[in-house]
Parts: structure tokens; C-alpha cells; sequence
């Protein structure tokens, strides 16, 4: 992937946490329960901010800071990947759906970063790594407290 400019590169990863979104819209409709609707609408709240902080970037208003570390339960490496297009599913598959969902954003972002030739624009793809990593292990979290701890 060769972006010819840090606005392209700002729009690719806008349009990524736009498709996050909906990702989590659609596991939102699909859901019966209504505690289970609410988390993943949250989490398509969160995508959508990321995206306003995305165009902030790129309008010169806010910089994002990547300094932090998060911790990885690393349940996503553990689980078996599942795609879902349609039809019923339960929260364990929702939650691993949801898991290598985070997983594959904070790679892309990892490799975002990494291809960078620029310190600002690796700097928010780092940013924007972590943030998906916190979402990853807040999904690992609910996996472990609900999934696992009923096994």
C-alpha cells in the first residue's frame, strides 16, 4: 500500500473506522438481548469517535499521543476465527467476531505506522493502534468474565 500523501493516508484510516462502525451497527442489530444490542452500539459510538478524532487530525486541531501500552490477554490468538454475514449467532461468537475484528485493526494500524515516513503520521497510526488494542482487550475482558469463566 503506497499512499502519496498523509491526507490519503488520513482518509484510508477514516474510511477503516467507518467500516468499524457499521461492523459493530450490524452485530448491534443482530442481537436479541438488549444488553448485548447496547454494547456493541457502543462500541460503533467509539468507532465513529475515533473517526472524528481521525478528521480532527487531519483539519490540524488535535494530535494523538502514542505512548501508552496496553495489555493483551491474548484470547484472540486462542480463538477460533468466525466471519459472520449473516443469520443468528450467540455472544460467544459476537465476542469473537468483535476480538479479531480489534486484532486485525491494530495490525493494520502496526503496519500503518511502520510504513510511515513521516514522525507525525507514524505517531497517529501508533495512537490508533492502542486504541484498538484497549478495545481488543476490553472484549477479551467480557470473553473471559462471561465465556470462559462459564467453562
Amino acid at each position: 500500500m503506497k499512499f502519496k500523501s498523509v491526507d490519503e493516508i488520513l482518509d484510508f484510516a477514516i474510511s477503516k473506522e467507518e467500516d468499524a462502525a457499521e461492523f459493530y451497527s450490524g452485530l448491534a442489530g443482530k442481537m436479541k438481548k438488549k444488553h448485548m444490542k447496547d454494547i456493541f452500539e457502543q462500541f460503533a459510538l467509539e468507532e465513529k469517535s475515533h473517526k472524528a478524532k481521525l478528521q480532527n487530525v487531519k483539519a490540524g486541531k488535535l494530535m494523538l499521543s502514542s505512548n501508552q501500552k496496553v495489555m493483551n490477554l491474548k484470547i484472540a490468538e486462542t480463538v477460533q476465527d468466525t466471519r459472520f454475514l449473516e443469520g443468528n449467532f450467540d455472544y460467544q461468537e459476537a465476542l469473537i467476531a468483535a476480538m479479531q475484528s480489534e486484532k486485525a485493526s491494530f495490525k493494520l494500524y502496526t503496519d500503518l505506522a511502520a510504513m510511515a515516513d513521516k514522525p507525525e503520521v507514524k505517531q497517529v497510526f501508533e495512537s490508533l493502534a492502542i486504541e484498538e488494542a484497549k478495545h481488543k482487550l476490553r472484549f477479551e475482558i467480557e470473553y473471559d468474565d462471561t465465556v470462559l469463566a462459564e467453562n
